[in-house]
């Protein structure tokens, strides 16, 4: 049962376990509808502000290790995409993350964004910011949020 409804899907990751659910949901949607799946890391270089560092080398290598855990991230997509019959293909960019998920999207004829989060409320989503519920809001495409299933 291929579907015309969902040509291109992204599957925002951030590498950790808490969106593998989202990663799941997301293969299985683009393996009914015969969608290519965009894998999507974003290194957040807005949070290089708030960490001091005594020289240049210091920045380069921390965007290093961000990018290549991003690399990382959308290779474990692609893996899992693969397996399952579906188009992957591995996207890493820089950026503020829910900007560059939004951004990307609006460019590339995405028909669905999935993305997971930790479910967290209140005080914890003030204070943390949610970059599933910055996406959420801001997307003209629409927007699929699978919480990770923990409780926080």
């Amino acid at each position: 049962m291929n579907s015309e409804f969902y040509r291109n899907i992204v599957i925002a990751t951030d590498g950790s376990e808490n969106t593998q659910k989202a990663i799941s949901h997301g293969i299985e949607i683009a393996k009914l509808s015969g969608a290519t799946v965009h894998a999507l890391y974003v290194v957040d270089i807005s949070s290089f502000s708030s960490i001091p560092m005594s020289s240049e080398v210091g920045w380069e290598a921390m965007y290093e290790i961000l990018k290549s855990e991003g690399e990382k991230a959308v290779s474990a997509v692609k893996s899992q995409g693969e397996a399952a019959g579906v188009e992957v293909r591995e996207v890493v960019l820089e950026g503020n993350p829910s900007s560059a998920i939004i951004e990307f999207a609006e460019n590339n004829n995405v028909d669905l964004i999935i993305m997971g989060t930790l479910g967290k409320t209140g005080l914890d989503r003030f204070l943390l910011g949610s970059v599933a519920e910055k996406v959420a809001r801001g997307s003209k495409v629409p927007v699929m949020v699978v919480r990770s299933g923990e409780e926080s």
